[in-house]
């Protein structure tokens, strides 16, 4: 019997990088997989390229409360259960010093990572079947400070709150509430993130990202989904409140 078989697995930020990678993996699972972001274009080049029967997809901006509660009841309609939410929506932003930080953009940041979180946790828990698992991307960002990241910084953070207390409230259920800490990841968001540290040398700076590593080089979508895959699995049924780093080393290095 495959990992999730029959499971109803539930992805926000889903139509790129980790939340991609996770889903290719759940529907290879047995999983049931609906798909949350707020770009349909690439919705449906996602689901066009996963071409699955089990695969379903709807537009949604996490930040807004009427959009999750609309993603919820659609997953809801479609495949009549939650067991598996992986909240994993979020947006890097600029990098910039704290006295230079746009006050515009530090409000985008913490609306997508850390109230499309909030809202999540908020409207879907508590329509999940009993004994289910939430996943919550952090960051190792959200284990310690990174220069000119201090919004994204502030949201990887917070979002740890959160699930400590979701955990507790929602334990009575067997729900499991668990953060998943990547490090650096070769996906759209590292190359921004690269150039917009240094334009036109993002190739230096991912080199610079590297040698913090232990293992001297970013992780693959596919190996943080691996992660998620062992917390939305049986394999995990006695974990909750707890923090999962995913970084090759580089928070200890």
């Amino acid at each position: 019997m495959k990992t999730l078989e029959n499971k109803v697995v539930l992805i926000t930020g889903g139509s790129r990088g980790i939340g991609k990678a996770t889903a290719k993996l759940c529907l290879a699972e047995g999983a049931k997989v609906m798909l949350v972001a707020r770009g349909e274009e690439k919705l449906k080049a996602t689901a066009k390229e996963l071409n699955s029967a089990n695969l379903e997809y709807c537009t949604a901006d996490v930040s807004k409360a009427e959009d999750v509660q609309k993603y919820t009841k659609t997953t809801l309609s479609k495949f009549k259960g939650i067991d598996i939410f992986f909240n994993n929506a979020g947006i890097e932003g600029s990098v910039k010093p704290i006295k230079d930080y746009p006050n515009t953009e530090f409000d985008s940041v913490i609306d997508i990572n850390l109230k499309g979180v909030w809202l999540g946790c908020k409207y879907v828990i508590p329509k999940m079947n009993d004994g289910g698992s939430v996943i919550i991307t952090s960051s190792v960002a959200g284990l310690k400070g990174f220069s000119g990241l201090g919004a994204y910084v502030a949201s990887k953070h917070a979002v740890v709150g959160i699930m400590r207390v979701a955990a507790i409230e929602f334990a009575d259920r067997n729900i499991r509430v668990n953060t998943l800490h990547p490090g650096p990841v070769n996906t759209r968001m590292m190359r921004s993130i690269e150039e917009s540290i240094s334009p036109g040398h993002a190739e230096d700076v991912k080199k610079g990202f590297e040698e913090d590593i232990l293992f001297k080089r970013y992780a693959e979508p596919e190996e943080i989904a691996q992660s998620v895959l062992f917390l939305a699995s049986n394999a995990s049924k006695y974990i909750t409140g707890t923090m999962h780093i995913i970084d090759g080393g580089m928070a200890v290095g």
